[in-house]
């Protein structure tokens, strides 16, 4: 069932309930599916540059093992993504997580040399478009409304936990045993494909066959549809724009600890406690946010909290400790976690059915480029000058930027019109489309739509 902003009601309705989301079992398998793999990923990344670094004592290869997980997104990741819309997205998910499953085993044998390892792992990691993809596209079937928001909130809430969750793991089994950190990753996909499996109901593609091209094709028409239609672009610019500052405290927090450390804590602590604080900064502003503030305060909000995220890191300038960059970081985190789930939701309801997997790609494939880029564009300026001044400058110059995106907003209406015309064109879609029985196609559209109704 397609999710609207008038399904939201907000001047009936208040805002719904993580107990709301969660009563949802189909929610609970892609939920919990999600974090597992999502978990299993970043023990992975920690425990591979430690198996690499054993096996070259190469500073640099370990890094590539690290880097590789990142290349598919800057190379393919629009058009691997295009392929969740070719078929069923249950079976698309629980593909991808078996090849994973079955090559972080491969990665996991102590006889693989270092150069298996780093082919392995790119080729493991080509299967994250298509899922996340699915995963992604597949949401909005399960939750309408406000439920969106908040389940969206939930996902990448959970995200920035399990990157947390994940790393502290991964390099504490690492220490021990590399390869059991990887086969540990291995066994969440195992449990994940599972989930996903016997959680979730199977639907019909969302591209039916007599309306495909080729898949470059398809795939330009991603980049078309969010970036031809005002309010998509709209929210493409506002999310980007969060990317380009929120990411930099996180990856230029190994220099700014080993330069600034002092009062007593090491480099190492001061590290994990920036690279820390801007997850468990958007983790409880998510948990919040979703819980206390109503829909139609959210989508008020969205332009002084965009602004309010890159100002948080402006006092970086006064060079403070630490404690404090860690607390600024934590700032931002909780004004972007005001932003990214609505942004999201408003996105994905403005999209017609066909397309979400494929802008999803763009829109994932555009953040890895623009977090990358940011990163590597102030590492290189922190080589002239200090890093306290390159992040506030660098946040100065977000807040004007974002002051741009918050004056060029679209007004509700337009909002509203957008997810009206792309709920009209899914409605369409759906007319022309074969009825396909209980397993996908129009009848088990409406089963589902009874179903949800009921729920």
């Amino acid at each position: 069932m397609e999710a609207t902003v008038s399904d939201e009601r907000p001047d009936q309705e208040g805002p719904a309930t993580f107990r709301d989301v969660f009563g949802q079992s189909e929610f609970r398998a892609l939920f919990a599916a999600n974090v597992l793999s999502w978990i299993g990923d970043y023990l992975a990344k920690a425990a591979l540059t430690v198996l690499v670094l054993q096996e070259t004592r190469s500073v640099a290869l370990s890094a590539a093992a690290f880097a590789a997980s990142y290349l598919p997104w800057l190379i393919g990741g629009p058009l691997l993504s295009a392929l969740a819309e070719r078929h069923r997205y249950r079976r698309v998910m629980v593909l991808c997580d078996l090849i994973r499953m079955a090559l972080m085993v491969l990665v996991a044998m102590p006889f693989m040399p270092a150069w298996a390892i780093l082919v392995l792992i790119f080729v493991a990691t080509l299967a994250n478009p298509p899922s996340q993809a699915a995963r992604s596209a597949l949401l909005p079937h399960i939750l309408e409304g406000d439920r969106l928001v908040v389940g969206l909130t939930a996902s990448t809430s959970a995200v920035q936990t399990a990157q947390v969750v994940g790393y502290l793991a991964g390099a504490t089994i690492a220490a021990l045993n590399p390869s059991t950190a990887l086969l540990i990753n291995a066994g969440t996909f195992a449990v994940s494909a599972l989930l996903v499996r016997f959680g979730l109901r199977d639907r019909a593609p969302a591209l039916a066959t007599g309306p495909r091209n080729h898949l470059l094709r398809e795939t330009a028409e991603g980049f078309r549809i969010v970036f031809e239609r005002p309010v998509l672009r709209a929210i493409a610019v506002l999310v980007f724009s969060a990317m380009v500052f929120s990411i930099v405290p996180e990856g230029l927090a190994a220099g700014w600890a080993a330069e600034r450390t002092g009062g007593g804590m090491d480099a190492g602590t001061a590290q994990a406690l920036i690279m820390a604080a801007n997850p468990v900064g958007y983790v409880i502003g998510g948990i919040l946010i979703a819980r206390l503030v109503g829909p139609t305060r959210r989508l008020t909000l969205l332009p002084p909290l965009a602004v309010l995220a890159p100002a948080a890191l402006v006092p970086a300038l006064l060079d403070p400790p630490p404690a404090v960059v860690a607390l600024l970081a934590a700032a931002c985190g909780f004004a972007v976690a005001g932003i990214v789930p609505v942004a999201n939701s408003l996105f994905v309801q403005a999209l017609p059915d066909g397309y979400r997997a494929r802008a999803f790609g763009v829109m994932a494939s555009g953040t890895q480029v623009i977090q990358g880029g940011a990163v590597l564009a102030t590492g290189a300026l922190a080589e002239h000058f200090s890093i306290p001044a390159v992040v506030g400058v660098w946040s100065a110059a977000g807040v004007l930027l974002m002051l741009v995106a918050a004056a060029t907003w679209p007004r509700p209406a337009t909002i509203q019109a957008a997810v009206e015309t792309a709920q009209a064109e899914s409605s369409a879609a759906r007319a022309h489309t074969p009825a396909r029985g209980p397993g996908g196609g129009e009848r088990g559209r409406e089963h589902g739509r009874r179903r949800h109704a009921v729920t």
